[in-house]
């Protein structure tokens, strides 16, 4: 048997403690890394792909529509040839404006902008009473500068497509395509 000699603290080299297999599970990529590209990548999906595929939900609409003023007092009346008006029980009255289409205004600035908006009025409440339809926004419709829910309204013809009240209104005559910018002359 050999015999060990000990050595001189001069030839004594220092070597660094073997430190202990960490598992890939608590490496520092873990800790920091794995949540900060889950978070960007949420956040990429959530401001970028969510709005394109998004339809802001359809639902049926199930109410009886009347003109607003008439002495029938319903719980959803028209006010002009683009804005409607919903008072339910134990609920804030809501004013809507139907987006895609601009009607004249019943206070026109001549009559016969007042009388297309007339009968626009009638088209819509036509529209609106001629069979089940529906509209965007779901429960969290955006709202424009004067507290009014904005949503487009459809209905699904027996064939499957879609029949949009803002393109019967424009093709009628009744409307113009567009927002509501102001800049139509309805008494040309």
């Amino acid at each position: 048997m050999k015999r060990l000699r000990p050595r001189s603290s001069a030839s004594v080299r220092f070597r660094r403690p073997k430190r202990p297999q960490r598992s890939w599970l608590i490496s520092w990529w873990t800790l920091w890394r794995v949540p900060t590209l889950v978070t960007l990548v949420a956040a990429a999906w959530w401001f970028a792909v969510r709005p394109i595929t998004h339809e802001y939900g359809w639902v049926q609409v199930d109410r009886e529509f009347s003109l607003c003023g008439d002495a029938n007092r319903t719980q959803a009346c028209v006010i002009d040839g683009d804005t409607l008006y919903i008072t339910a029980r134990g609920e804030r009255p809501r004013r809507i404006r139907l987006t895609g289409f601009d009607a004249p205004e019943r206070e026109g600035a001549c009559n016969a902008e007042s009388e297309l908006a007339r009968s626009a009025r009638a088209a819509l409440l036509e529209w609106l009473t001629a069979g089940p339809f529906e509209w965007n926004g779901a429960d969290e419709p955006p709202y424009d500068q004067y507290g009014r829910e904005l949503r487009a309204a459809r209905r699904i013809l027996p064939d499957g497509s879609n029949e949009y009240l803002a393109d019967a209104m424009i093709e009628q005559g009744l409307a113009a395509p567009g927002g509501w910018d102001g800049e139509i002359d309805w008494c040309r």
